[in-house]
């Protein structure tokens, strides 16, 4: 795998470039052709990227997504096959557009997320449900998935020093998490809802600054294995168990897949034991991850894209493994002839 900050700038163009086509369709309601225009514009500048990838988190299998499927393989497109198989072979969990909904509601926190990393190096994850738990540097080690709610933030306070009622746990706003929003409340957390984005969440946890100290909840297993990539870099921590019941989701069984087809699945992407507890490292046990994020809509930890007269200006996240360093790159992408008016 190429060093991490090479491909780093590479991947940096491609969220930047699902990012910049998705918030041209802000606020329009139409959640599909947001995803779609997403897909698209990453798909063709991935395809430039000198590399031989495989897309192991996407936009579903063959038959039910037309780009950046499960198994798709991408990059090197511009380079003969000769030039090509000297490149290296990578790993990526991709999701073009987290937060349809609120891009096309024109709400906040909708984001373009790209991670990567040498083969094997990401869980091929089912596009099921997974529970979830995350924390920052300063709280790595003091959770446990199976430990009550209570015990859970007692521990993350005693880290950060603070009382619970300090700690600002986030949550997705979903009847499924009728008793966890009430044992947090219980403890006298604050609690912040969210509609959608459990990803964006997720990495906001593990970022100081951002006023929220853990994410707890069900949400969904690609998003777990992307948001684990995200705090390998980070240096934080996320347990989480793959979840296919109805009655843990809150659902009738009709609107769930059925657990033997599930179970099939799962063991046919080397998944032997479905109620493991997954850790950082087993979510994302590669060694040189690369982790890219650029803002569609305003957000606790990016912002979003803003166009102007003569180009747009985009904000991201991007991280890897190497180098240990967190860079927010904002991007001012000039478009117009000599006498372009940029604005900072």
């Amino acid at each position: 795998m190429k060093a991490g900050h090479e491909l780093a700038l590479e991947f940096l163009r491609v969220t930047e470039a699902a990012a910049i086509e998705s918030a041209k369709t802000m606020g329009q309601g139409d959640r599909k052709h947001s995803d779609h225009v997403a897909v698209e514009a990453m798909r063709q500048v991935m395809d430039t990227v000198p590399m031989r990838g495989k897309i192991v988190i996407g936009e579903g299998e063959r038959d039910e997504a037309p780009m950046l499927y499960i198994g798709e393989e991408v990059g090197g497109g511009e380079f003969n096959d000769e030039v090509r198989e000297t490149f290296p072979e990578i790993d990526i969990a991709v999701d073009p557009l987290e937060g349809t909904n609120l891009c096309a509601l024109g709400a906040n926190n909708a984001i373009a997320v790209l991670a990567a990393a040498e083969r094997g190096g990401l869980l091929n994850a089912p596009d099921i449900y997974m529970d979830k738990i995350v924390v920052g540097p300063s709280c790595r080690g003091a959770i446990d998935i199976d430990a009550p709610v209570k015990e859970n933030l007692k521990n993350i306070a005693r880290r950060l020093g603070r009382d619970i009622d300090d700690l600002t746990v986030i949550c997705l706003d979903r009847p499924r998490h009728k008793q966890l929003i009430s044992d947090v409340r219980a403890t006298g957390a604050r609690i912040r809802l969210i509609s959608d984005g459990d990803l964006s969440a997720g990495i906001s946890a593990a970022v100081a600054g951002t006023n929220i100290h853990a994410l707890m909840g069900i949400g969904g297993a690609p998003e777990g294995v992307i948001t684990a990539a995200a705090l390998k870099c980070l240096n934080g921590e996320i347990q989480a168990r793959l979840v296919f019941e109805a009655e843990k989701l809150g659902v009738d069984a009709s609107k769930v897949p059925n657990k033997e087809k599930v179970m099939e699945r799962m063991r046919s992407m080397g998944i032997s034991d479905p109620n493991k507890v997954y850790d950082t490292n087993d979510l994302a046990p590669g060694k040189k991850i690369v982790f890219a994020a650029t803002g569609v809509t305003d957000g606790a930890l990016l912002r979003g894209v803003r166009f102007f007269g003569a180009g747009k200006r985009t904000h991201s996240l991007v991280m890897t493994t190497d180098s240990k360093n967190i860079r927010f790159v904002d991007t001012v992408h000039v478009e117009g002839g000599p006498d372009a008016v940029i604005r900072f």
